[in-house]
């Protein structure tokens, strides 16, 4: 039988397939270097040269160009001429395994100042009375803050309160202070646990003017609800964060 001759398209597909290949090469390297980045891993924030970067991680000085591009589309690292790729961006990080508030979270990384663009009374929507537990329709406390750190807008805070704990909030330092700390204060009891959802989602034209942030960007939703340690649910909050300004970390245990 005859060898069947190769198809014309051949060529192309072949070279589509090697360009797939180093751009998933690309992407790894990217991962590997975006860990560094964000940990300070490159002394005084500058990166190795790219033919230092192929060598120590065995990639192609094309492959290498196109990670360093991922990683300035994501506004970590830019071109400095004399210099080379350097740190641009500092991101700060948020730890997902103990409660805290975002102040004593970050207070390494300097003061946290809040915006406290809404505070006052309104009806609970269904879903918020029932996580909140509190009859539907009845009166709770929502709170709307912008949160900086170094005076950079860090997150968009939307939190719901128990209207028996939110009256003495209402005239509370809520621009100095952790509403967790105040919580705490109030009920004289400490919190206890927290239920979290993270999941990305791109910016309204409200948050995204808000944050500072490019209309549609991805942000990082931090949905929370937090109870007293005697099991009482007591805040409910939905927080955007820029997402190009925080990590979520945390240490998980695998348990039998």
């Amino acid at each position: 039988m005859p060898a069947e001759r190769p198809r014309e398209h051949a060529p192309p597909v072949a070279a589509a397939r090697r360009r797939r290949l180093r751009a998933d090469r690309a992407r790894q390297l990217a991962d590997l270097l975006r860990h560094q980045v964000l940990t300070g891993g490159f002394p005084g924030g500058v990166l190795p040269l790219e033919d230092a970067l192929g060598q120590d991680y065995g990639a192609s000085r094309n492959t290498v160009r196109q990670a360093l591009d991922l990683l300035r589309s994501e506004r970590l690292v830019e071109r400095q001429p004399g210099v080379g790729t350097v740190v641009v961006a500092e991101k700060y990080p948020h730890g997902l395994d103990r409660l805290m508030g975002l102040a004593e979270t970050l207070h390494e990384h300097g003061r946290v100042t809040n915006e406290v663009r809404t505070v006052g009374p309104v009806p609970a929507p269904a879903c918020v009375a029932d996580r909140l537990g509190v009859p539907a329709r009845s009166d709770v406390l929502y709170v709307e803050r912008l949160r900086r750190l170094g005076g950079l807008p860090l997150s968009l805070d939307l939190t719901y309160l128990p209207m028996d704990i939110g009256a003495d909030l209402i005239g509370a330092d809520l621009e100095n202070t952790d509403v967790f700390r105040l919580i705490e204060k109030i009920t004289g009891q400490p919190l206890g646990t927290a239920e979290i959802t993270l999941e990305a989602v791109n910016a309204d034209a409200h948050s995204a003017a808000v944050l500072q942030a490019p209309r549609g960007a991805a942000v990082l939703m931090l949905e929370r609800l937090t109870h007293l340690c005697d099991g009482r649910p007591v805040d409910l909050e939905f927080i955007r964060f820029r997402g190009d300004r925080i990590t979520m970390s945390g240490q998980l245990r695998r348990t039998a």
